[in-house]
Order: C-alpha cells, then sequence, then structure tokens
C-alpha cells in the first residue's frame, strides 16, 4: 500500500473515531439536559404548583405529635399516709435485629447461655435452661423478622434494672443500638397498704383510648382531678436521627386526700375478717363514720376466697349496694312515727298478740322475743315486728306512699357522692292503695319489701347519734394542687335537722336499751369499757335470678321467686360511746354459721370489738392520756425515720409520743441483707430492691420484722418477707 492510502485511511479513522465521540457527548448533554428539564419541573412541582401539599407532607412525616401522659395525682388518708402513688419501673427489652446478632457468633442460640444465667440470679420464675429457651426463640427466624422489642421483664424495679445494664452480656459495648438492649421506664401506680380499702380506693386500668385511667373507686369516681392535663412531644429529624422534643409539659394531677384513717381502717378490718372467720360467713361488710362529720373512717368489704375458702379476700364493694335491711329498719320506721307525732306518748302499750298477728287476713307476722304487751318504748328493744305494724299502720294504711314521701323530707333517698363507685340510693318501690299496698308496707316498716345499701343505714343513724342533723357522709375531705397547696372540703348537710333533739334523744334511748336491757336482742354486746347502743336485724335472703356476664336476666332457665330456706343476712348498726358519741358503725353479714348465727354474736361483735380497741388507743377521747402513758411505762418505742424525713414528726403526734425521743436510722448492714427493722414499708422497700433483693410484706405500718435477718448473706433476688405493724 502506498503511503498516500496510509494516511487516507488514517485521517478516516480519526474522522470517524471524533465522530463517534461527539456523538457520545451530545447524548450525554441531551440526557443531562433532559434530567435538568426534569428536575425543574420537580422543584417548581413541588415548591410552586404543589408547594404547600409537599409541605404539609414533610410536617406530617417529621414532626410527629404524641401525647405525653400526666403524672397521676396521689391518694392520700386522713393523716397524709400514702394510698396511692406513683412508682418508677422498667421494662427490659433486647432488638434481636441489632448489629451483634449479625454476627455467626451471636446469632448462634448457646451464645445466650450467659445472659441466661444472669436473668436467673434475678428472675428465678425461670431456671437457667427455660430462660435460653425463652431467648434463643427469636434466633430461629430470619433476622428481617425477628423481634426488635422482645420483652425480657417488665415492670422492674431500678436497682433490678442498673444491674442487668452490667450484665456481661451487655458490657461489650457501651452503644445500645449494638448491644440490642433497651430499658424503658414506666410509671406504675403503686398501693403500699395492698388490699386494704381496695374497693374504695379502686384500681387503674388501660382504657380504649390506650391511657391509663380510674376504673374503679375512687380512682374512677374522681378520675378527672387526679389525672391531670396530658403534654405533647414533637418529632423531628436530627442530624443523629429522629428525637423527641418535647412542647408542651404535661400537668401532674390533683392529689386526694380521703377520711380514711389508717389505725381504724386496721382494726375494723381486723375485726370484720375475724368474725368471718370464726362464723364461716360467705361475705361481710363494715363502715365505721364519724357522727360530726360524716367522714368515713374506714371500710371494708370481705367475701370467702373461692380457691381458698379458709381466706377472705376483698371483694364486691357491698357497703354501696342494696339489701332487704330486716329489722335495723325499725329505726328509720319509728323515727317516721316521733316525727308525725303518732308515737307519742311513748308509754302506750300495744297487745302483741301472743307472737302472731294475721294482719289482712294474710301469712301471720310473728315475734320471736316479744312478752304479751309492749309500750312503744321498747318496741326496737324487743325487736317486735307486731307491734311496729299496729304503731305504723293505722297513720298510712289509706295512703301507704306516704311513708315513703316521710321518708324523702327527711332526705333519705337524695345522693350522697361520696366519690364511692356505683354508690346508689334505697330503692322503695310505689305501693298501689289497695290491700297488696298495705300489705307490702306492713312488711316494709319493719325491713323487708324494700332495699337500703349499708352505707345509707349508717348515715341515718349517725343522724340520730348526730342529735338529728343528718351530716352528709363523705370519704374525700380534700384536695392536693400540684403547686402543694390543700384546698379543704367543707362538712355538708343532707339536712340539717331530720328530728328535733327530744325526739333523737328518745331513738337514742330506744337504742341504748337494745344492748343495755334484760329484753335487748343485743346484751352480747355489753362491756364495762365502751357503751354501745344500736339496732340488731334479720333477714332471710331471697333468691338471685341467674344472670349473664352483663347483669343481664337470662329468661331461658326456670327461676323461682322466694326465700333460700334457712339462709339469712344479719345485720348490726349503732354508735358508741352513748352519752357523748364519736363513731356509728353498721356491720352486714350474710350466712353466718352455728353459734354465729344471730346478729349479735357475729355482726355486732365487730363495733364492740372495734370500740374496745379504739378505745385502748386512745382515740375516743374518754382516755386521752392511756395511749402516752402505757408508752412511757415501758420506757416508749423509739420511731425509726432518717433524720431529714418529715414524716418523723408526724408519726410523733399521731401515736401519742409526748415526750421527745432520738429519730434514728437502723444501721445499714455491711453486708448481707439490710436492716429494715423499724422502718415504713417505702424506704424498706427502697433498701431492699436497691440491694438486688425482692419484698414481700403482710400487715400495714412499720417493719416488726424480717425473713431472712438483716446480715444473712442471700444471693440477689431472693425474696425478704416483712411483717409490719402500727406502732402502739
Amino acid at each position: 500500500m502506498s503511503n498516500s492510502n496510509r494516511r487516507s485511511n488514517k485521517t478516516k479513522k480519526r474522522g470517524s473515531g471524533s465522530l463517534f465521540v461527539l456523538s457520545r457527548f451530545a447524548l450525554v448533554l441531551m440526557i443531562a439536559g433532559i434530567i435538568a428539564v426534569g428536575s425543574a419541573y420537580k422543584l417548581i412541582d413541588t415548591t410552586i404548583i404543589h408547594g404547600a401539599e409537599w409541605v404539609a407532607k414533610g410536617d406530617s412525616t417529621l414532626n410527629v405529635t404524641a401525647p405525653v401522659p400526666p403524672l397521676r395525682g396521689e391518694i392520700l388518708a386522713s393523716d397524709g399516709s400514702i394510698l396511692a402513688t406513683n412508682l418508677n419501673y422498667y421494662d427490659v427489652r433486647v432488638d434481636f435485629r441489632a448489629s451483634r446478632f449479625r454476627t455467626a457468633k451471636y446469632a448462634h442460640p448457646d451464645t445466650l447461655a450467659a445472659l441466661a444465667c444472669s436473668l436467673h440470679r434475678y428472675f428465678p420464675k425461670r431456671d437457667t435452661s427455660e430462660w435460653r429457651k425463652y431467648l434463643a426463640r427469636p434466633l430461629k427466624t430470619p433476622r428481617n423478622k425477628r423481634s426488635r422489642a422482645f420483652l425480657v421483664a417488665k415492670a422492674v424495679p431500678k436497682s433490678i434494672a442498673d444491674k442487668i445494664r452490667h450484665f456481661p452480656f451487655f458490657r461489650i459495648s457501651r452503644n445500645a443500638n449494638y448491644t440490642g438492649l433497651s430499658i424503658t421506664p414506666v410509671l406504675k401506680r403503686a398501693y403500699p397498704y395492698g388490699d386494704m380499702a381496695q374497693l374504695s380506693i379502686g384500681r387503674v386500668g388501660e382504657v380504649e383510648s390506650g391511657e391509663i385511667r380510674g376504673v374503679s373507686g375512687l380512682e374512677r369516681a374522681l378520675d378527672t382531678m387526679l389525672y391531670g392535663v396530658p403534654g405533647v412531644k414533637r418529632k423531628r429529624l436530627f442530624t443523629s436521627g429522629e428525637g423527641y422534643w418535647q412542647e408542651t409539659a404535661p400537668q401532674t394531677g390533683m392529689g386526694v386526700r380521703t377520711t380514711i384513717d389508717i389505725r381504724m381502717q386496721d382494726i375494723l378490718e381486723y375485726e370484720l375478717g375475724e368474725m368471718l372467720l370464726k362464723a364461716k360467713a360467705e361475705w361481710g361488710t363494715a363502715i365505721l363514720m364519724e357522727v360530726s362529720t360524716g367522714d368515713i373512717k374506714a371500710i371494708s368489704n370481705l367475701e370467702r376466697d373461692p380457691k381458698r375458702p379458709s381466706r377472705y379476700i376483698e371483694a364486691m364493694n357491698r357497703a354501696v349496694m342494696a339489701f332487704e335491711p330486716g329489722s335495723v329498719m325499725k329505726v328509720m320506721s319509728m323515727a317516721v312515727a316521733l316525727n308525725e307525732g303518732f308515737a307519742h306518748p311513748i308509754s302506750r302499750f300495744y297487745n302483741i298478740e301472743g307472737g302472731g298477728y294475721p294482719y289482712l287476713g294474710h301469712k301471720r307476722i310473728s315475734d320471736t322475743h316479744s312478752p304479751g304487751s309492749l309500750p312503744v318504748s321498747r318496741f326496737l328493744e324487743y325487736s317486735s315486728n307486731i307491734g311496729m305494724v299496729k304503731l305504723m299502720m293505722p297513720h298510712f294504711s289509706d295512703d301507704p306512699n306516704r311513708f315513703r314521701a316521710a321518708l324523702a323530707d327527711m332526705g333519705f333517698f337524695d345522693s350522697f357522692n361520696t366519690g364511692i363507685a356505683l354508690e346508689r340510693p334505697p330503692y322503695f318501690p310505689k305501693l298501689r292503695t289497695d290491700n297488696g299496698g298495705r300489705l307490702n308496707l306492713s312488711r316494709m316498716v319493719f325491713g323487708y319489701t324494700t332495699m337500703i345499701p349499708p352505707l345509707y343505714t349508717c348515715a341515718f343513724y349517725n343522724a340520730i347519734a348526730n342529735d338529728g342533723r343528718f351530716v352528709r357522709p363523705r370519704l374525700v375531705k380534700g384536695l392536693r394542687l400540684p403547686d402543694g397547696r390543700d384546698s379543704t372540703i367543707d362538712v355538708s348537710y343532707v339536712r340539717d335537722r331530720i328530728l328535733s333533739s327530744e325526739n333523737a334523744a328518745i331513738l337514742r334511748r330506744m337504742m341504748h336499751d337494745v344492748v343495755w336491757e334484760q329484753g335487748g336482742t343485743a346484751k352480747l354486746l355489753r362491756n364495762n369499757i365502751v357503751e354501745i347502743a344500736g339496732k340488731t336485724g334479720t333477714c332471710k335472703v331471697a333468691r338471685e335470678a341467674p344472670r349473664d356476664s352483663l347483669g343481664r336476666r337470662l329468661k331461658d332457665i326456670p327461676f323461682k321467686a322466694g326465700y333460700i330456706e334457712g339462709k339469712y343476712r344479719v345485720a348490726f348498726c349503732g354508735f358508741f360511746p352513748y352519752e357523748n358519741p364519736r363513731y356509728t358503725c353498721i356491720v352486714l353479714v350474710c350466712s353466718p354459721q352455728g353459734q354465729f348465727r344471730g346478729p349479735a354474736s357475729s355482726a355486732g361483735t365487730v363495733p364492740k370489738n372495734t370500740a374496745l380497741k379504739m378505745y385502748a388507743r386512745g382515740m375516743l377521747d374518754e382516755n386521752p392520756s392511756l395511749a402516752s402513758q402505757q408508752k412511757e411505762a415501758s420506757g416508749g418505742p423509739t420511731v425509726y425515720a432518717s433524720f431529714n424525713d418529715r414524716r418523723s414528726e408526724n408519726l410523733h403526734k399521731a401515736y401519742g409520743l409526748n415526750r421527745s425521743r432520738r429519730i434514728a436510722s437502723p444501721a445499714a448492714s455491711t453486708e448481707g441483707v439490710p436492716d429494715v427493722h423499724g422502718i415504713g414499708l417505702r424506704e424498706a422497700l427502697a433498701r431492699l430492691e436497691s440491694a438486688g433483693y425482692s419484698v414481700a410484706f403482710d400487715g400495714i405500718g412499720y417493719v416488726e420484722s424480717q425473713e431472712p435477718a438483716a446480715g444473712t448473706k442471700a444471693s440477689p433476688g431472693t425474696r425478704v418477707r416483712l411483717r409490719l405493724r402500727h406502732l402502739e
């Protein structure tokens, strides 16, 4: 080939190569132009055409708001003791998609053995092998499907949560994203006195909204005040990831100061439980009310544990449930008769008809205690059904509903609004004006064909003890605002006066004779220390219609109305001391057995023993120096508390420690189980849990004994049992 041809070919190759490069460059420019135009259009679209829409979408993604639950207010006893509070606990979880579980070493179940061993020490409900199996479950699934919040332990105290953080399994890195450990604080409602007055104090639970709200008792009735005001937190995108900024802080709920006296509650609840156990009864309810204020100082509801028949537990709040009252109703009937004037003179005698009276020719009304004839003044003493019928019916037979109207005028059906959930007024059916209505009224005046809650009976008797002034019962005496200020709720009255002083005194004397006269149905309650007055009651138990879980009558199941043969409810309601009434007490018991079948031998023993113990502890002002004298004679107890604990001063006053005594903290053990003898439950819990021990306790008040003993060497997680008592 000639040189000219070679040059021509090279020139052609260079020309074609340049053309190729130019064409590729043009293509790149065209693509870049298209991208630029697309980007420009997208920019215009997102910023101008649909700008507002995209801004809103961005805000919804990066600025998510969430509520911040407020701190729930505390429920306090009358002396400031805490009945319900909030304690910080922690949920422990593991993210099985964390970085460490991507490696072959930690993706193998055997590597969890050390963690399983550590967990067993503090959570012995599973042994080491069971913990291994439990923890290995997530590792058996593909990594992208593993749990990111696998629950290891729920609601553990801070002391245990801190120890979990230092487990060898989690100490390989300070980066939680690597270890997978997540410890989340949660607030838990705590009740330092356990089941004491549980139904009145109430409980909390999760509702449909996901919030923790009151579901029973005071927790429910006063939920709007206790709950507080939720805050708001907003989620924003930070350079390190998403995080929360709290924009509005939550407002703590109000504290509620109740009328409950811890010491009286302890006494009443113990006496009710002891009596039920001896009488082998099905259930019992008791209320202790202060005469002058209507303050409910103690309230207890106990029934036989279906799982352990020898034990009684808090169950239904029968203190506010309605029952046929039996003969305790005669006091209300007599009050109407005195107000209407036809019970005077109270010395007038009535023929008791030999204990059998066929009113309107119907089934005979019978008396079991009455002699041949009785004056009005002794109707309550002998609990005469016939006497009450002969006294009442001539004045109401023309219009039986006037009896109900007379009670209504006295405020008997007014709502009390005590704060106790499910409180309801008495049920008095409207009566016809024929013989059927008269027959119903003849039974109503001595406690049948009507339904009255024990709370209402107690309040009415309290008005008699209060010289005829019907003070409104209350369970709440004040509110504690979030800023620490206290707001007091004044004593109020259902009616300023429902009986004249004269008639109230007559009724008190009649109730005194029930206990202290020869024919009295409550002679068993006599004692030489506290003079008690009151009225017994016995009532047959009606058959209850079968109902479903929602309380609806099951109509397809046959049901025959009437009373259960041989089954009774018994009651006693009265006040003490007689000459200077301080407290009114009602006790209602269902189906006591044996020697305790009578109302005095069962229900009546509770207020009697309660009164005697209150006297012995200087609570009746009959012996104001007795408590301090007893303590001084024995040298006086040492009250254990920290030097900066203001409660020590309150304890000093509350328990009659009139002489100055050293308030000291028990010496902490250098090793083993800490010494918590003599201190309050909350401080004892803090010390023991900080040392790694779990706690169980019996009783209320202050630590009397502990097991294992202080200084005992015990492994972390060991349960320490405390026995509590009041200082006496």
